[in-house]
């Protein structure tokens, strides 16, 4: 063995006795995967990787997704090791509380780690969102003389990671869309957590891949630098399909005792293997988390390298930039996530009574908005014609094609769910949005709540939204939904209630940081505030707000507070008629946004839902359960507390009670119980 030889598999062995030091030390975690996977991550990060551990956030450098999170400890090593901003002691404090070693990567948490990964599948899905990015990206911003968008995205996955769905679901798409900078590293070990892969998992991964449209190689021996070095460089030279690269690995090599079975996946290895591992690999068993000089100084070579690459960019760029000022325009807007003056200029305002769907109200403002935001993308599940979600006079994605605007999914919501993901995470994708049935939501549930755990500017398009979808049937009439995405932190839900309020939630939305869900009707409603579109806006923008109340006040207040949401808005202006016409006064109170409305200060929730009214009803058409915390300890609400019905949806909500004249009984029986009517 060269001297060279021997210090890669020193750098190697590095990898490996610094993760289980730190899996053995936090007593928690999973130690095999990076002992088993540590060749493959040196000969990616020393060889290939294009980055600068100096600035993560360097625009054009390859992005590394570790999908199988679980073996978070051989990132944390590399970006230790490497020269990010992760020292030694966030090592040892691995999944501690407070530190940047999590248990499973985190996005925007730990220097370098590109986007949460742990629930497997994600990882390798969002990193397709990833590749999609950058060459949408590069059909924008490139040209001949300079390519100012040119990298790669290179994923570690696992057999888990393969057998999911919403893998199966994205790598279906990637070959579609032939993603030939997408470059997957499997670390075939043939071991899952309860045992053997083949108890469960026998088909032919590579033959799959290839029926997706995948070029496919393997490396029979993960502990050959060379072999993986070779199976890489064919990988990038293959540009006009993505590539998964099979290399058969051991699970927990080095230790003695439970290497290649399931004992090294997810428990520490305990105090005496340790010891046997690092005896093994030569290091002296009574030192922790000891870094050879040799090793961290070759590791360390990342960052002139990295420097080095970075600056050779800046050159290229600033050529480019001084070439292209309008393009450089676009770009800094696109990064930086500002909106330009005028980009609201466009949006529609409707007429007073105006019948239109807000699905419909949707796709207006969208594409109002869209024209300002050339690099603002997405797209539906195999349902354009009923989200209304296209971009007119966009070009779509087909075979071969990634660089559209709007992005065909077909039917494979998890997966959109991800790819969306990792549009925003990638930068320079301005508000990239899904859509789907709102029932659908179930799908891609996982991917909307990892997009709220990282906090990205994400918007999933949630339409036919109650109900009201009629005919269909309780199949696809979601009735809980609305609330449950209520129930994800960082999540913005918004249910408008007519066509004006619905600009005013996609202009609400594109100020926002972090991700958001609309949710839109398939059945046409009345329009209303047409006069005061600024005032609506702002209600919209407030989370929730007066929209409307008798003129006759009684004592400075009204008697009543209805309060409702998306298309039970209508029918709560109604009941208000009738409450007048018999002498009760009352307001109406539209809440978009719960989120938005729990945000503002207390003196503007009072002034909406002053406390002194304790006699209030709610409209909503789902589940009545969250309701409480604005009803108090009397109040009514009216709901769908049980699955829908196939009928005309006219039909539906007067079976249901979800009428004017029920929310109009339901106050004035408030009152007369409490006897509060003069």
């Amino acid at each position: 063995m060269s001297m060279y030889q021997e210090l890669q598999q020193l750098a190697i062995n590095t990898v490996r006795i610094l993760s289980i030091d730190a899996v053995q030390q936090a007593n928690s975690g999973h130690p095999g995967l990076p002992m088993g996977a540590a060749p493959m991550a040196y000969t990616l990060w020393t060889r290939f990787l294009k980055h600068n551990p100096r600035n993560p956030h360097w625009a054009n450098r390859d992005r590394f997704i570790l999908s199988a999170g679980h073996g978070s400890m051989l990132i944390y090593s590399l970006l230790h090791l490497t020269g990010y901003d992760l020292s030694l002691d966030e090592i040892k404090n691995f999944r501690q509380w407070g530190s940047l070693t999590p248990g499973h990567p985190e996005a925007k948490h730990t220097p370098g780690v590109e986007t949460t990964t742990g629930p497997l599948g994600q990882g390798l899905a969002t990193a397709v969102g990833f590749a999609l990015a950058e060459a949408y990206l590069a059909s924008v911003f490139n040209t001949e003389a300079h390519k100012v968008v040119d990298h790669y995205t290179y994923v570690l996955a696992s057999d888990g990671d393969l057998m999911e769905g919403v893998a199966i679901e994205a790598a279906a798409l990637a070959g579609h869309w032939k993603l030939g900078k997408l470059i997957v590293l499997y670390d075939d070990n043939q071991i899952t957590l309860d045992g053997e892969a083949s108890m469960t998992f026998t088909e032919n991964v590579l033959k799959r891949f290839e029926a997706q449209g995948w070029h496919t190689l393997s490396v029979k021996d993960g502990n050959s630098v060379d072999d993986i070095d070779e199976a890489i460089r064919t990988a990038r030279d293959t540009t006009d399909k993505p590539s998964l690269i099979a290399i058969r690995t051991v699970i927990g090599y080095g230790s003695p005792n439970k290497a290649g079975t399931s004992k090294a996946h997810g428990s520490p290895l305990g105090a005496d293997e340790v010891r046997l591992v690092k005896e093994y690999f030569g290091w002296n068993p009574d030192q922790h988390f000891y870094i050879p000089n040799e090793a961290l100084a070759h590791w360390r070579e990342a960052l002139p390298k990295g420097e080095a690459a970075e600056n050779a960019w800046n050159t290229l760029f600033h050529a480019w930039k001084e070439a292209n000022p309008d393009l450089a325009t676009l770009w800094e807007m696109a990064h930086s996530g500002a909106l330009p003056a005028g980009w609201d200029a466009d949006l529609p305002i409707y007429p007073d009574g105006k019948m239109i769907a807000t699905r419909s109200a949707g796709g207006d403002a969208l594409n109002a908005i869209a024209k300002h935001f050339p690099t603002m993308i997405g797209g539906d599940a195999d349902l354009a014609g009923s989200t209304k979600t296209l971009i007119k006079g966009a070009e779509s994605t087909g075979p071969g094609q990634p660089a559209a605007r709007n992005l065909r999914f077909g039917v494979r919501e998890h997966g959109m769910g991800a790819i969306v993901n990792g549009l925003a995470l990638h930068g320079g994708i301005v508000k990239p949005f899904s859509a789907t049935f709102l029932t659908f939501s179930d799908y891609m549930r996982p991917a909307v709540r990892l997009g709220a755990l990282m906090e990205i500017p994400t918007v999933y398009v949630f339409t036919h939204d109650s109900i009201g979808l009629g005919e269909d049937g309780p199949t696809h009439q979601p009735v809980e939904h609305v609330m449950s995405l209520r129930l994800i932190p960082n999540l913005y839900v918004f249910r408008p209630g007519d066509a004006n309020e619905t600009v005013g939630a996609w202009k609400a939305i594109m100020t926002l940081k972090k991700p958001a869900a609309i949710v839109l009707s398939r059945q046409d409603l009345p329009a209303y505030g047409a006069d005061n579109v600024e005032g609506i806006h702002e209600g919209v923008a407030r989370g929730a707000y007066v929209l409307a109340e008798s003129a006759k006040i009684r004592r400075g207040r009204p008697d009543a507070i209805i309060m409702a949401t998306g298309s039970e808005v209508a029918i709560a202006l109604d009941a208000l008629a009738m409450l007048e016409d018999s002498g009760v006064t009352a307001r109406v109170v539209s809440m978009p946004c719960w989120e938005l409305f729990e945000e503002q200060s207390e003196d503007y929730r009072e002034f909406v839902l002053p406390s002194e009214v304790p006699y209030r009803v709610s409209i909503e058409a789902g589940v009545t359960t969250g309701w409480q915390k604005y009803l108090g300890a009397i109040g009514v609400a009216i709901g769908v507390d049980r699955f829908g019905a196939s009928a005309p949806y006219e039909k539906i909500y007067e079976a249901y009670g979800l009428t004017a004249k029920k929310v109009a009984s339901a106050v004035a029986d408030l009152l007369d119980e409490f006897e509060q009517v003069d």
